[in-house]
């Protein structure tokens, strides 16, 4: 049989087994519920592949070179292949284009292969590792077929070429029915069509939850069928790069969360089967191999320990860094709501918090009327029906905490100084219900929300500001879903936004002690506001030293997501890692901006930097006027 002829049928055959594989996938992801997605997202697929994607994966340069020739290199030989040899053209000319682009792929797959000789502890082995071997295969087999002559090319060197390239295309076209590898290629780019987040590629930061029908029909996630599809998809597009589980705090303080295997997790309940072929880190303190699951079982213990689902600080720092874009925080809520809705399983001090605030909407159970207790002293104007104030200031559930106070103090202070027109809430102010939303307790949200936007709806303001990046995300991101929409802006914002006209004239910060800046996750990887705080900073004359994961990549304080209510066990805290960080930039002193963060450090055991809020800083410098 003729060479050509030989790939030609070849070709046809990976292509009906691709179809036959892409059908039996699909036919799993169809298990879930239904989720509105718009088909134009198929058109927008190179987009996001070339622009989103691999604005991700190009933080990391050597891999982000090996992908774009491999994946580059095998899409353009596939295509000129389907051209030369699925429609018998059988054109020299095309071969050509066919031996230029396996050229162009072998490249990358020699850096694959480098990567994989000493591969980073964060990669899952197993059959990942055969992957630089396999597209090898491919690639050769090309070049073989296509390069050498015909009076050259023997029966036995046709023979090796299409052996190699039926190794390599088994490879290619069996793995998305196989749940092989390579089955992220094509569940890859149907993810970037049917993105359960579509506004992440229009420039939005889209970080709030999904609101959940309280119609007693559904109560979170509790089988793997109970995901919308297109999130089942998501879950089969990821590459097990472990770049979730390098950025995770919970993994790093040995908790029992690493998000790459909750992923593979779902994947293998989606498949129904088990974890004894994952080849990844394991959840720290939890053996592979005891675990199995079905689309139509619980996730819960059988699948997934509820402890690892309570460790998440939902810090968005696995979203932050994953390549192919997964929502993994939205997948832990899920999973959290049904344990919270329908068992009533929280770990911890939780459900005495969840108690509180369905009782007097505050998580220390504490008189409502006391929340503004730290202002008596500071003539400060409660909002009222019918007297408009440009700000409304929302303190939060800090409000209750004396250490707190003195930040929401320096803020009023600061207002004062740059005589801002601005009132209080006062006694009629809710707890925003964040907390209660990460924990699962989707009801208690609600009810604060609503009661807060009704609140709200009988008062004249133009803009909210809180100190609170918790409540800022509330208010900003999560009530616009209830009907609650709002100008709201943090605190340092603000700051930044008076010091630059000049109405708020503040001498250098005097302090010769070296200062780093601590990013809340709540502030930037959920709102992306980082430059105010350090714009801030750079007006006081302060030098910020940086941390070495600081911005998008900032080590979380460990105090969001409920997770000290949960307190799930680890070999370390998070905040003491965090402070370690500080440590590690030579600081003195580590500025924050979120009363949790305040919290979390200030509660470091032993020799440690002072920790202070922005808004202290700049207090202390108007203060030091003549």
């Amino acid at each position: 049989m003729p060479v050509a002829l030989a790939i030609t049928i070849l070709f046809w055959l990976s292509v009906a087994a691709l179809a036959v594989g892409l059908a039996r996938r699909a036919q799993l992801w169809r298990a879930g519920q239904p989720a509105p997605v718009a088909r134009s997202g198929l058109l927008a697929v190179p987009k996001r592949y070339f622009v989103d994607l691999h604005h991700v994966v190009a933080r990391d340069p050597f891999i982000a070179h090996a992908h774009v020739a491999t994946a580059g290199g095998a899409v353009l030989a596939l295509i000129v292949v389907a051209l030369n040899y699925g429609f018998g053209i059988y054109s020299e000319f095309l071969d050509w284009g066919i031996v230029l682009a396996a050229l162009v792929m072998l490249v990358g797959v020699f850096f694959v292969w480098q990567r994989r000789r000493h591969p980073p502890a964060r990669l899952s082995r197993g059959a990942w590792d055969r992957l630089p071997y396999t597209l090898a295969a491919f690639a050769i087999g090309l070049l073989i077929a296509n390069a050498l002559p015909t009076q050259i090319l023997s029966s036995a060197v046709a023979a090796i070429a299409l052996l190699f390239l039926l190794v390599g295309s088994a490879e290619l076209v069996l793995g998305i029915g196989v749940g092989a590898p390579m089955k992220h290629a094509v569940a890859g780019l149907l993810h970037l069509a049917f993105h359960p987040r579509p506004e992440r590629f229009s420039g939005v930061r889209s970080t709030a939850l999904k609101p959940l029908p309280l119609d007693g029909r559904e109560l979170g996630v509790n089988a793997p069928a109970d995901f919308h599809w297109n999130q089942l998809l998501s879950f089969d597009a990821c590459v097990q790069c472990g770049k979730c589980e390098q950025s995770c705090p919970a993994f790093a303080a040995g908790q029992p969360l690493n998000p790459k295997k909750l992923i593979q997790d779902l994947v293998c309940g989606l498949s129904g089967t088990g974890d004894t072929a994952y080849a990844g880190s394991p959840y720290p303190g939890i053996a592979i191999g005891t675990h199995a699951g079905a689309p139509d079982k619980a996730i819960v213990p059988q699948l997934i320990e509820p402890q690892t689902l309570w460790s998440c600080t939902t810090c968005r720092a696995c979203v932050e860094e994953c390549p192919m874009l997964i929502e993994h925080v939205d997948a832990i809520v899920g999973i959290r709501r049904n344990l919270n809705l329908a068992r009533g399983d929280v770990p911890g001090t939780a459900p005495d918090i969840l108690a509180n605030l369905r009782e007097t909407a505050t998580q220390g159970g504490s008189d409502n009327a006391a929340r503004y207790n730290w202002a008596i002293d500071l003539d400060v104007q409660t909002a009222v029906p019918g007297k408009p104030v440009d700000l409304l200031l929302f303190a939060g559930e800090g409000a209750f905490d004396m250490r707190y106070q003195r930040t929401l103090r320096s803020l009023v202070k600061i207002l004062k100084a740059a005589k801002v027109d601005f009132a209080v809430l006062g006694e009629s102010e809710c707890d925003t219900g964040d907390t209660a939303r990460r924990l699962g307790d989707e009801a208690t949200f609600q009810r604060l929300a609503k009661a807060n936007i009704a609140t709200l709806a009988g008062l004249d303001f133009k803009r909210i500001v809180t100190a609170d990046p918790h409540v800022l995300h509330s208010l900003r991101n999560e009530y616009p879903a209830f009907g609650g929409n709002y100008s709201v802006v943090h605190h340092t914002a603000l700051i930044d936004e008076l010091m630059t006209p000049g109405k708020l004239p503040v001498l250098e910060f005097r302090n010769s002690r070296a200062l780093t800046y601590h990013d809340p996750c709540y502030l930037g990887r959920y709102n992306g506001e980082f430059e105010a705080p350090r714009s801030v900073l750079r007006k006081l004359g302060v030098n910020v030293r940086e941390m070495d994961r600081s911005g998008p990549r900032a080590r979380c304080c460990g105090g969001g997501g409920g997770a000290p209510l949960t307190d799930i066990p680890g070999e370390r805290r998070i905040p003491d890692m965090r402070m370690g960080d500080v440590r590690g930039a030579g600081a003195e002193i580590v500025a924050v901006a979120c009363p949790q963060c305040t919290a979390m450090l200030e509660g470091v055991a032993g020799d440690r930097a002072e920790v202070l809020d922005i808004a202290e800083l700049v207090a202390s410098s108007l203060e030091a006027r003549p």
